[in-house]
């Protein structure tokens, strides 16, 4: 976070906006506290306003950047969406990050899962966020490809965990659980 010419606290999501940093922990529950306890002011030693709604702010600036990176990955050939063409990178080894849509079906999820349990799980979209973002009306299963994307994707998903029900496994076992 930094605080605007005009007094007010703006989240930095890029963490390149001009001015003094306030740096929180990624969770809804440690922004709700720092505004319930007029920590912004305390850490800019000054009277700063703070949206009463910042953490549900950060969770909208957060989603979009996923969403956003998951549209890039797509762009570039690095992101896959279908159950057949996720199964067939699954089967192939390609992928390095599954996305699974939370109100899908979860028959069809478990059998994907099933076919790369190593790979880390992101489970907090659902399939109308998911699928503009690879393209489509709806999207239930997405895979990412190796790279530098999908690490990053990987990075921002478990900022956005913090603020979002839902869940993130890495390698089988549960990162965090928002």
């Amino acid at each position: 976070f930094v605080v605007g010419p005009n007094g007010e606290v703006v989240p930095d999501i890029d963490g390149n906006l001009p001015g003094r940093g306030i740096w929180l922990s990624a969770s809804r529950d440690v922004v709700n506290t720092a505004v319930a306890t007029r920590c912004f002011s305390k850490a800019a030693r000054a009277k700063v306003k703070v949206a009463e709604d910042m953490a549900d702010r950060v969770e909208v600036l957060l989603t979009r950047r996923c969403l956003e990176l998951l549209g890039v990955a797509r762009r570039a050939g690095q992101a896959l969406a279908g159950y057949d063409k996720v199964r067939g990178e699954l089967l192939a080894r390609r992928g390095a990050l599954l996305l699974e849509a939370s109100d899908g079906a979860s028959g069809g999820r478990g059998q994907v899962r099933a076919l790369a349990p190593s790979l880390p799980l992101v489970e907090l979209f659902g399939s109308a966020e998911l699928g503009p973002a690879v393209g489509r009306e709806a999207a239930v299963h997405v895979v990412v490809g190796r790279g530098k994307l999908a690490h990053r994707l990987l990075r921002e998903v478990s900022r956005l965990a913090g603020f979002r029900p839902g869940r993130i496994e890495l390698a089988g076992q549960p990162a965090r659980v928002g």
